[in-house]
């Protein structure tokens, strides 16, 4: 890597958003919700340093992205109802010709208002003289209360330049609104352009899934599994992931969120797998277990086929209606019978809605079933509402992930432990049936042994 030397060329062409209708329409919607009283200020994220000079991959803000469709650092959005001069100003970056030689294309102020449709845009440096005027008078300020310490501070500073101008019979806003309220129940129902993308995410990763399952083999390295499942997405248009793939073999599949992913393959292992790609802002959350071999054991198999009954018994009650809870009861419910049945729970005369309030499961099933997935791969909305479970409405997607983790140490029947198994689809709610986005990758057992069995897997 180079150190930066003075330039004067200018790199890269603007790029046309494709969904500027929606991004647009998003705005009014939102404008209409804030009232006059109020103004929305969502800062962009800010970049973070790899080691010494050297930055992170750069990922917008979930929110500012939503809303806006604006893809660099040092920005601050700004909605503003009823100003005169226009209700959407962006505070971004200026053009600099040196610097984009070195760190590639600006937008600029003239890109702001061409590209994203900002009513005024202004150069970041700009932003303590010129809003201090946009918060004058208004009674409430709307942004990400508590997520940035920095920018809390900045709010405050605004604040007290407004209150200073008193005397001129300048009123400050008195009230500050966590923009969590306004943005993210919208966030939790998806438009049919979002649909379209999550779509292509979970057929993206869905590939590279089933590449990954005819590579493996006893030899063969969890990271070398990795590094297929990441050249499968990006040759297919996704580069990055939403989350750092979880690759565990054997005992490492007991581990939540395993992410070392440094070891081998054993013959007669199964595998778990829990990645999924993001693209144009949009994650895909997958997982599958599959053994190492090609074939599981009898053993294996009694666990997978438990896990695989729970998954299918939750993914029947995503249906626009039921509540958030369901799914994981009934995959608890169908857990915690098999658990019994396969000799890993004692019932002790325990019916079986007393052994899943006692939680028995706990020691094999720790986590819930699902989450929302959208533009965070755990996204943004609320799961209760009034303090009772939310009900399903179509456009809302989420995951159905039950699993079973025998630890090695486990008080558990020798030939489980050590076996750990998750199933992980995305789901769509509907009018009807649930949507599921991950079907293609296989999950039946004999699925899974006919494609690796199909398949050259060499070391």
């Amino acid at each position: 890597m180079n150190d930066p030397q003075p330039q004067t060329s200018v790199a890269g062409p603007a790029r046309p958003l494709s969904n500027a209708a929606e991004l647009k329409q998003r705005r009014r919607d939102l404008l209409k919700a804030l009232g006059d009283e109020a103004v929305l200020l969502l800062p962009a994220a800010p970049e973070v340093i790899r080691n010494r000079d050297v930055h992170h991959p750069y990922r917008q803000s979930s929110d500012l992205t939503w809303l806006t469709g604006f893809p660099e650092p040092e920005a601050v959005a700004v909605l503003a109802p009823k100003r005169k001069e226009g209700a959407f100003v962006l505070f971004c970056r200026p053009r600099d010709p040196e610097r984009e030689v070195w760190d590639g294309y600006r937008y600029g102020v003239e890109g702001a208002v061409e590209q994203f449709g900002a009513d005024e845009a202004f150069p970041i440096a700009e932003l303590d003289q010129r809003l201090p005027d946009i918060l004058a008078d208004r009674r409430r300020v709307v942004y990400p209360l508590g997520l940035d310490d920095d920018f809390d501070r900045r709010v405050i500073g605004w604040l007290r330049a407004v209150r200073a101008l008193a005397r001129k019979g300048i009123s400050a806003p008195s009230e500050l609104v966590s923009a969590d309220r306004y943005l993210h129940e919208r966030r939790l129902i998806k438009s049919k352009s979002e649909l379209k993308i999550m779509r292509r995410a979970a057929a993206i990763s869905a590939a590279a899934h089933q590449r990954l399952m005819q590579r493996a083999a006893p030899g063969c390295t969890e990271q070398r599994l990795e590094a297929t499942f990441l050249a499968a997405c990006a040759e297919q248009g996704a580069r990055f992931q939403a989350y750092p793939p979880i690759v565990g073999s054997g005992a490492n599949a007991c581990v939540l969120h395993y992410v070392e992913n440094a070891g081998v393959l054993s013959d007669g292992d199964l595998v778990l797998v829990d990645a999924g790609c993001e693209l144009e802002g949009y994650a895909s959350d997958i997982t599958r277990t599959f053994p190492a071999n090609g074939r599981f054991s009898a053993a294996q198999r009694r666990l997978y086929e438990l896990v695989l009954k729970a998954q299918r018994a939750a993914i029947a009650k995503v249906r626009a209606g039921n509540h958030w809870n369901q799914p994981h009861k009934a995959a608890l419910k169908v857990l915690t019978q098999g658990l019994v049945e396969l000799g890993l729970i004692q019932a002790e005369g325990a019916d079986l809605k007393q052994l899943i309030k006692d939680e028995r499961h706990k020691p094999f099933y720790m986590h819930k079933t699902g989450h929302w997935l959208g533009m965070d791969v755990h996204d943004v909305g609320q799961y209760k509402q009034a303090g009772r479970w939310r009900r399903f409405e179509p456009g809302m997607v989420l995951t159905v992930e039950p699993g079973l983790y025998i630890a090695p140490d486990a008080e558990a029947p020798a030939e489980y432990r050590g076996i750990g198994i998750r199933i992980e689809d995305d789901v769509l709610v509907t009018d009807g049936e649930p949507e599921v986005l991950s079907a293609a990758v296989p999950k039946d057992p004999d699925e899974i042994e006919v494609l690796m069995a199909a398949a050259s897997r060499t070391v």
